[in-house]
């Protein structure tokens, strides 16, 4: 038996039996896909308004990023760190100048980011702000999604992240996102970084109160405090600027990047930010096998070189506008919240029924998430008025 002559129950059947229970897919084996489409192995093709948490930005299988495989996949796809290759260098560059940042550390996932820039927040405390060893203190906000790595679920504030895998890692204080006084009220002289989202995905793509983030960047700077942007999901156009945080004008002291910024081709993921900050890692201190290949970095340049054309940002912004517009015409839809090509879509409680929504659109040929009572809707950038029109329409007929 082949992967092409399996049905679909029968990979299911493999998945079940195989492979750890760590999430609960829908009914569907996908196969092959191409922009804002996917095909199954039955022969059946759904629009992707879920966009891979936003790895598929590019949409799926974008030429210029298959070219960039295609052509390292026959050169080299694996050096390490413990050497240079031709491009590492050019990547880093690159994507700092895209960023508007003077350092990069690059590694695979989102969470390895994320663990890393705690790694640096904590370091630059005790060798730069005077922090005592081990005291060193990071301020997160509640509703966080950052990863799932044992630091990181130390701080969540989902119990099923957290069920059945303490002890935990010390040293975070969660206060309520949005909420200015109550981080004041949490910083003291032992704080290194306060991490936030810049925009909350997992906990229904939340966009801070106006001029929040720009009282965090104040509050920090006056307590010497860094001031760190998650924007693994929200970064890199998907929000409609190149940072999300370009939306209130602040700088943030370090960036958590990563999703599409391997194209949804491979993992890549990075930490970029100020120099000085990002120079209290020296050699020795933290490495990565994969991080920064050849492979990644190759597809990592693809991907910034798109970016930098502004091309992406502007169909974020446009059609995200009309995206939002035509959500808000839905009956049964109480609130439309998001920036770009990215919307929480929140129901009323008569028509929150989670799972079963996404079920139901799945079916009729949409794939989409639901998270904490809304649908998650964020196709890739590549999507057109007309697809938007089509979802939309898939998205009526179950709400009706």
């Amino acid at each position: 038996m082949t992967v092409d002559t399996m049905s679909a129950r029968d990979h299911m059947a493999l998945a079940e039996r195989w492979g750890a229970h760590d999430s609960v897919p829908f009914p569907v084996v996908l196969s092959h896909g191409e922009g804002a489409w996917i095909h199954d192995t039955e022969g059946r093709r759904y629009l992707d308004f879920h966009g891979g948490y936003s790895a598929t930005n590019f949409g799926h299988r974008h030429p210029v990023l298959v070219a960039a495989a295609k052509a390292q996949l026959d050169r080299l796809t694996l050096s390490t760190r413990a050497f240079h290759h031709d491009h590492f260098g050019p990547f880093c560059q690159e994507l700092a100048e895209l960023t508007g940042t003077e350092k990069v550390l690059l590694s695979n996932s989102g969470g390895e980011a994320v663990d890393t820039a705690v790694k640096i927040a904590r370091k630059w405390a005790y060798r730069v702000k005077g922090v005592p060893d081990g005291a060193a203190e990071v301020i997160v906000a509640g509703a966080n999604f950052h990863g799932r790595t044992t630091t990181i679920v130390s701080f969540s504030t989902n119990a099923a992240h957290r069920a059945g895998f303490g002890p935990f890692t010390p040293g975070f204080k969660v206060v309520p996102y949005g909420d200015i006084d109550a981080l004041r009220a949490a910083i003291t002289d032992n704080t290194a970084a306060v991490l936030l989202e810049s925009i909350q995905g997992e906990a229904g793509i939340i966009v801070p109160p106006k001029g929040y983030l720009a009282e965090v960047r104040d509050l920090c700077d006056d307590t010497n405090t860094l001031l760190v942007a998650d924007e693994v999901q929200c970064g890199l156009a998907r929000a409609g600027t190149t940072l999300a945080m370009d939306h209130e004008g602040i700088r943030a002291d370090l960036y958590t990047l990563g999703k599409s910024l391997g194209g949804g081709l491979v993992p890549v993921s990075a930490v970029v930010g100020r120099a000085d900050v990002l120079g209290v890692i020296t050699p020795g201190d933290h490495g990565s096998t994969f991080g920064g290949n050849p492979l990644a970095c190759a597809v990592g340049r693809a991907a910034v070189r798109l970016l930098a054309t502004g091309e992406f940002q502007e169909r974020s912004r446009e059609l995200g506008a009309y995206l939002h517009s035509r959500l808000n015409e839905l009956d049964g839809v109480t609130e439309v919240r998001g920036r770009g090509l990215w919307a929480g879509v929140q129901l009323d409680e008569e028509r929150v029924a989670g799972r079963r929504v996404t079920e139901a659109l799945a079916e009729r040929g949409l794939l989409c998430k639901e998270a904490r009572g809304h649908l998650r809707v964020a196709p890739p950038l590549v999507v057109t008025h007309e697809e938007i029109d089509l979802g939309v329409s898939i998205i009526a007929d179950v709400l009706s």
